[in-house]
């Protein structure tokens, strides 16, 4: 293949890529857009495959034949309810192979400053590319090396790390080691030292010695953010994982890899930046770990929680007039979304108005809750945003919370020491009826207690929300 013809294929796969992007932005078009950004994934692959300057095809087909069969065991084993941590795992990935990659171009680079001038003229590929590169774009390069090694390490762990407390092996709350981000900076000033006698002296214990620090880093940032904000966390990993391609794209000189990591880090960045303002949370804070948490006392919670059986849920649905369902991450957990869809379905057969209320981070990943309600085919046009809803829950008959805790809990606008205080959240409490569906009385992923289970128009409907969403659907005619 010619470098015209790669170079088109770049192109067409960077405008699929834009096409994915956009298409995600709306329910009916993401599965069109996921065929635009397959599409664009495959033809950037064989481009780079049979590119004048790539070798070795026989082991590359074997990684990728090995990688193909590895990822579709994964595909056919993972859960929805896993998809966070999954997406969590692949970005430490990316995170790791740019770290791989940012090595191999040092030791090209110390390789070929040992060859005569003879042996120089039979290199290819990147190594004739280096050879070619003056003094100063050897010096930009080292940057570029030195950048993607640093934001892969830390991408690396903080991903491994996010992994570890989305799927409950590490705990979700907050910790930080003793000088919390103070050790932060000093590990961030002294790879900033490395970074200054790499660009002069090319010595590999530098890139050791920042990397080194870059994982811990990684690590230690992710240990300090707390369960509440672990949606954010993944979107900025996201974010980090696009930034450390491009800066392995201009390490490489691909283009489309530049492209690629550009377009990643930047959605996932805006992303995060939207998130947080759904969150009520500052952005700076979140990405260095949890600057600014409240440390006083939190609201004394009172009353009790009582129980609702199937019956008297049932009963308050026949006489509602209006109804909305709060679905979040417990829906999940329980698979109740095919018998959330048919309980929807019935109760609009008996003229009842019902629609869904979507919170931003509902769930662990964003959008999570709106997959899972378009894969159980809940109509588009009643699965609404928080900000289309939340005003309709005082003239609303009766709310449903299935598996949902933080963004239901009135803490968020009533007490200014919860760690979710100033938090913008679904408002099922002005309701006249709210019916909480939930195992126990645990207080869920985050540890936030959440009042709304004590208040006086609260029934607990304990029990698996796929049984006890079914033991409903006999009941309404």
């Amino acid at each position: 293949m010619t470098i015209g013809v790669m170079s088109a294929a770049y192109i067409a796969a960077a405008v699929l890529f834009i096409l994915a992007l956009g298409g995600l932005s709306g329910q009916e078009s993401a599965k069109r857009a996921l065929w635009y950004g397959i599409a664009g994934m495959s033809l950037a692959a064989l481009a780079t495959i049979l590119g004048p300057s790539t070798g070795n095809l026989l082991l590359i087909a074997v990684m990728i034949a090995g990688g193909a069969i590895v990822g579709q065991n994964l595909a056919r084993r993972v859960q929805m309810t896993e998809m966070p941590q999954l997406v969590a795992a692949l970005h430490s990935f990316v995170g790791l192979a740019a770290v791989f990659i940012g090595f191999n171009a040092h030791f090209e680079a110390a390789r070929i400053d040992g060859l005569d001038d003879i042996a120089r003229t039979s290199l290819s590929g990147f190594a004739a590319m280096l050879v070619h590169k003056d003094a100063l774009e050897l010096t930009i390069m080292k940057f570029e090396v030195f950048l993607g090694i640093f934001i892969g390490a830390v991408t690396f762990t903080g991903s491994v790390v996010a992994f570890g407390k989305l799927a409950g092996k590490l705990d979700g709350k907050a910790k930080k080691l003793p000088g919390g981000h103070f050790l932060n900076a000093g590990a961030a000033v002294i790879s900033l030292v490395m970074l200054l006698i790499y660009s002069n002296q090319s010595t590999l214990w530098t890139l050791l010695v920042m990397t080194v620090l870059a994982f811990f880093i990684g690590y230690h940032l992710i240990m300090g953010i707390g369960g509440a904000d672990m949606p954010v966390v993944v979107s900025m990993l996201n974010s980090y994982s696009g930034w450390a391609a491009a800066a392995i794209g201009f390490t490489l000189g691909n283009d489309l890899l530049i492209v690629t990591g550009a377009l990643v880090g930047s959605s996932g960045a805006i992303l995060s930046y939207i998130m947080c303002r759904a969150m009520n949370r500052s952005f700076i804070s979140v990405i260095l770990g949890g600057f600014g948490a409240t440390s006083g006392p939190t609201m004394q919670i009172i009353g009790e929680q009582i129980a609702i059986d199937t019956e008297g849920v049932a009963s308050a649905l026949k006489d509602a007039e209006s109804i909305i369902i709060v679905p979040g991450y417990g829906m999940a957990v329980a698979q109740a979304q095919q018998a959330v869809s048919e309980l929807t379905r019935k109760l609009c057969a008996a003229g009842k108005q019902v629609r869904f209320a979507i919170h931003p981070v509902a769930g662990r990943l964003p959008g999570h809750m709106n997959v899972l309600l378009a894969e159980a085919k809940v109509p588009y046009d009643i699965v609404l945003e928080m900000d289309e809803i939340n005003e309709d829950f005082s003239n609303t008959d009766v709310v449903i919370v299935i598996g949902s805790n933080d963004i239901v809990n009135p803490a968020a606008q009533e007490d200014p020491n919860s760690p979710i205080a100033g938090m913008p959240v679904l408002e099922v409490w002005k309701a006249k009826q709210v019916f909480v569906s939930k195992r126990g009385q645990g207080t869920g992923y985050s540890g936030i207690e959440n009042p709304l289970f004590f208040r006086e128009n609260t029934r607990m409907f304990y029990g698996d929300a796929k049984k006890s969403v079914s033991d409903l659907l006999p009941a309404i005619t």
